[in-house]
């Protein structure tokens, strides 16, 4: 799958099958890893590891298409692609995934995608008729209150009139 036509990455740098790197990696442009690199690796276009390929330390690049091995984290602005033979132990942050059936990613990932807000759950249309009632019970009990208040104040208020006279 990596090396295929269908690529069209022009690569910049190689980092051949016995390469061993100890310590951080940096390239502008895009880059293919074949060997071992023990450290941070930090790419302006597109990185690709290959299958023999193995990254300790983190990753950072435009894009990245990953056959061989990656034991840190991966943080890619566009696309992150996994094929069959890729084992990533780490968190990926990318805007878009793709991970082949048999690719191994032990992590979480992140999509750079907002989360919407949870819609609250619809109120089945029993419990709003239920609702209603209470609310409509409450009131006339408060008008009943209200009247019978109003007709005391009235008898007494003509109670105390008709001591008066």
């Amino acid at each position: 799958m990596l090396g295929k036509s269908d690529t069209q990455v022009k690569i910049t740098t190689l980092i051949g099958h016995n390469a061993v790197l100890l310590g951080d990696f940096t390239a502008e442009g895009s880059a293919r890893i074949d060997g071992r690199i023990s450290g941070d690796v930090a790419v302006t276009g597109t990185l690709i590891i290959g299958a023999t390929g193995s990254i300790s330390g983190d990753v950072s690049a435009e894009s990245v298409m990953i056959g061989g091995e990656v034991l840190g984290n991966v943080s890619v602005k566009e696309k992150a692609e996994l094929t069959e033979t890729a084992k990533v132990l780490g968190d990926i942050s990318t805007k878009v995934i793709v991970i082949d059936e048999h690719a191994i990613f032990q992590g979480k990932c992140d999509m750079n995608q907002e989360i919407p807000e949870k819609k609250t759950p619809r109120k089945n249309s029993r419990t709003v008729r239920n609702v209603k009632k209470t609310a409509q019970a409450a009131i006339a009990e408060a008008l009943r209150e209200v009247q019978e208040e109003a007709a005391a104040e009235e008898a007494e208020s003509d109670a105390q009139g008709e001591k008066e006279i």
